[in-house]
């Protein structure tokens, strides 16, 4: 199921007519309201979201879905009309998975969130990745640290998730930006030194694991 969110109703009737026609479920929204209402229902596989919003506007509504466990980890592609880079860039600072620039194809928002799910789906993983005391169950989302369970959203999961998967091996930050926030990602370096912070935090005496590489970028590996 795809929620798309714009207040343009034929905009939004076309967006839904094409994801119904390329295979998607696809469900459309007018405003915030209406799209949290319908979260404490049910939650989608992606979220498109326009910035230009009436009452409450996109990046508020990024923010509000970043800052719930509920729907932290859900997708998000934001839409902004040419121009608005600021908007863009801090939708994308902000754990948006994408963005689509306005006026933008049809073909092109179906391509952008086949890529985004391709990429954000979990691996069907049933086998731990572990590191000394860091646990990691994929498909079930599920980390835990000395038997304990720790929450983490979405991008600090998959950072520690990449980490344990190659354990030893050294990232540099514009590489993990693109593993982890996509090549097409406007930000700056510091957003991966920022989840890597929290990241450590949250793992609390195995944040150590992850060891800064000096003018290059981070590993991960159990202390000796």
């Amino acid at each position: 199921m795809i929620y798309c969110v714009e207040d343009d109703s034929s905009i939004r009737e076309l967006m839904l007519y094409t994801l119904r026609a390329t295979g998607f479920e696809a469900e459309g929204f007018a405003d915030g309201d209406s799209l949290f209402t319908a979260l404490s229902h049910s939650r989608p596989q992606l979220i498109t979201l326009d910035i230009m919003l009436p009452d409450m506007d996109g990046i508020e509504i990024l923010r509000k879905l970043r800052t719930s466990s509920a729907t932290e980890q859900i997708p998000v592609i934001i839409a902004s009309a040419k121009g608005t880079e600021y908007d863009r860039v801090m939708g994308l600072d902000l754990g948006a998975d994408d963005y689509l620039a306005k006026p933008f194809s049809m073909m092109e928002m179906v391509s952008r969130i086949k890529a985004v799910l391709r990429r954000t789906s979990p691996a069907q993983d049933t086998k731990p990745l572990r590191l000394g005391d860091v646990e990691m169950i994929t498909d079930a989302h599920i980390v835990r640290v000395r038997g304990e369970p720790v929450n983490l959203t979405y991008k600090e999961f998959e950072l520690l998730h990449l980490f344990l998967r190659h354990p030893g091996r050294v990232y540099s930050r514009d590489q993990l930006l693109e593993k982890i926030w996509g090549a097409d990602y406007l930000g700056e370096t510091r957003t991966v030194d920022v989840h890597i912070g929290t990241l450590r935090t949250k793992l609390g005496t195995c944040g150590e694991y992850i060891r800064t590489v000096r003018g290059v970028g981070y590993r991960m590996e159990e202390r000796g």
